[in-house]
């Protein structure tokens, strides 16, 4: 009886420190996408579906980040370049609420529609791949580095579980770049020098100034004669929002309802992330820890209450309250801050505003390695930092990010999506928006699969064979404004395009940039022979300003080609369309098929 007594006494003494001990899981996978945000939904799905097995950690409960989960439900940009995820996406969206026009409910955007259900598309689509996993409501601890290769991370929850995984390639797809930081990897913070960039629109000395986050809110339209007046938000003072609704658009002042009209989403929602004395605030909290950080962004959310309030009280729309049907939090507010601005990768190129504005005219032709396209300004919100310098930013064509931004300089295992990637700050201000983020995740998860299956860094993969993978799955390289994929010269012209062989035109238009290719203009011998000297110094310039025709072509081409015959035509003085020459080209000479490298420069 005595020893059964010590027993029973031991085991109830062990018991507690059992139930102490921290839940531990280890998991192994190829790719580890750290974050469910806007680019890290998009490369888990691309990863997985080139036949590797990938897992996405996400803090939330949602997919989509700054799409979804942070409320910015008014997509900007990329409404005529249908490319790959980003035209994927917006397709579910289409079907689901009966077509386009039906996006097309507020004036910022053509593309507007319910964060849960952008969340809930996002869900189905990532429920679709065998090789895909999504984890929940795990927040990123540590980045795990075997001497310079990430090998994968540490995550925690609320409980303070932890998840260890341990991964061939690490993709940080995080709002602000944490992974980054984590893994010890060199990146930019805030506005930079013009002296670093070349850019002679940047600022003389560098800062660490990032633009203005939104915590937003969707309000829901109740009905005449409801009240959903919120309590008065502590620090509300209604200075603070005078002139919220005193704008010209096109030309007309508007009144407060078409304000509120601006970011309307189906079923009589209002997106409210209005930056003109609305509910955008200045707050740094980049280089802060979790704890510090969720304390500061209180400030945010109180700034959007006060801003329903004031829209309430003061503006006299009591019956638009906080949807009740939105978000799945308690104060009904979206579940993540809006971040416009992080950390941003020293990557093994950086793309800068010269890139964007004269593609053509750069000693680094970083154009002809795009992976994701854009076609929004350079838009950058600093109006609640009297501290910020105002810039004036000049118009720009539509544009592509390169490979190479995707990429650190050193580490090994990373790469970087979302809009954490190697740019300079000033052009963070159009490859931040959702669709050209969406893009730019897919090719960070085609590039992450395709480092796995060839056994190789991320740095050694060819560019072409990552361009290759994303043509075949319907994403664009080159934002070509009037070649659309159902065109039959499509491929060819964005191989063509991306080879500099044919030149586009850039175009700045309003909010929405353009690059035109012109399919059906012809073009002159000398611009063809300049465009193919470029791609070949073998091929001389030839100064002839006639149209090319198959006849030119053949003599331009046939001294420098193996090929036996020349190419046939029943019409070979007819002018080519340069269309038909992109087809030509990309059939007889193969310019795609030359590799170069990150720089864009031919090998």
């Amino acid at each position: 009886m005595k020893k059964h007594f010590v027993y029973i006494i031991m085991v109830l003494l062990i018991l507690p420190l059992q139930s102490c001990k921290k839940k531990e899981e280890v998991r192994q996978v190829d790719v580890l996408v750290i974050g469910g945000t806007t680019g890290g939904i998009s490369a888990g799905l691309q990863s997985a579906r080139l036949g590797v097995t990938t897992l996405i950690v996400e803090e939330t409960s949602w997919l989509g980040g700054m799409i979804t989960a942070a409320g910015v439900s008014a997509t900007d940009g990329n409404h005529h370049l249908h490319s790959g995820i980003w035209n994927e996406f917006r397709q579910h969206l289409r079907d689901f609420y009966g077509g386009a026009e039906a996006l097309a409910t507020g004036w910022v955007s053509h593309t507007q529609f319910e964060p849960h259900i952008g969340d809930r598309i996002f869900k189905n689509m990532a429920a679709a791949e065998k090789n895909l996993q999504v984890v929940y409501g795990y927040y990123l601890v540590s980045v795990q580095k075997q001497e310079n290769q990430v090998v994968g991370a540490i995550f925690e929850n609320e409980q303070k579980e932890k998840l260890i995984v341990r991964a061939e390639i690490v993709i940080d797809a995080t709002d602000l770049g944490d992974g980054l930081k984590m893994a010890g990897t060199a990146y930019r913070l805030g506005m930079d020098a013009k002296a670093e960039t070349g850019e002679a629109i940047a600022l003389d000395q560098a800062n660490n100034i990032v633009q203005d986050l939104t915590w937003v809110a969707v309000l829901k339209d109740y009905g005449k004669g409801t009240d959903q007046t919120i309590p008065r938000p502590e620090g509300y003072d209604p200075r603070d929002f005078e002139g919220c609704c005193d704008l010209t658009v096109d030309g007309n002042a508007i009144n407060c309802e078409q304000m509120l009209n601006y970011g309307k989403l189906p079923h009589d929602k209002f997106m409210l992330n209005w930056p003109k004395k609305g509910n955008d605030i200045y707050l740094n909290v980049v280089e802060l820890d979790r704890n510090a950080r969720n304390e500061e962004l209180k400030k945010a959310k109180n700034k959007t209450l006060c801003f329903v309030y004031h829209i309430q009280q003061t503006l006299g729309f009591t019956h638009y309250g906080l949807a009740d049907d939105e978000f799945p939090s308690e104060d009904r507010l979206a579940l993540i801050p809006y971040y416009r601005e992080g950390r941003r990768l020293k990557g093994i190129v950086t793309l800068n505003y010269n890139h964007v504005e004269k593609p053509y005219q750069q000693p680094a032709p970083l154009y002809r390695t795009g992976i994701s396209v854009g076609d929004y300004p350079v838009d950058h919100h600093h109006k609640c930092n009297p501290a910020a310098p105002d810039l004036y930013f000049l118009p720009v064509p539509s544009f592509n990010v390169p490979l190479g931004a995707l990429i650190p300089e050193s580490t090994d295992g990373l790469i970087v999506a979302d809009k954490a990637i190697s740019v300079t700050n000033l052009v963070n201000g159009s490859t931040r928006l959702q669709p050209c983020v969406l893009l730019t995740g897919q090719a960070a998860g085609a590039l992450a699969a395709l480092s796995v299956k060839n056994k190789m860094q991320a740095r050694n993969i060819p560019v072409r064979q990552v361009q290759k993978t994303l043509l075949d799955a319907g994403a664009y390289i080159m934002p070509l404004f009037d070649v659309n994929p159902k065109d039959s010269y499509f491929m060819a012209a964005q191989r063509i395009t991306a080879t500099g062989i044919i030149r586009t035109t850039g175009e700045a238009y309003q909010w929405a940039n353009r690059t035109w290719f012109y399919p059906d203009s012809v073009i002159s011998v000398a611009e063809f022979t300049s465009g193919l000297h470029a791609f070949d110094e073998k091929f001389p310039v030839v100064n002839n300003t006639s149209f090319l025709t198959i006849r030119k072509l053949n003599d331009i081409l046939s001294p420098f080609i193996k090929e036996p015959d020349p190419i046939k035509s029943d019409h070979p003085d007819v002018f080519l369309q340069r269309k038909e020459l992109a087809v030509l080209l990309d059939e007889y000479l193969k310019p795609f098929e030359r590799e170069i490298t990150h720089e864009g420069i031919y090998k």
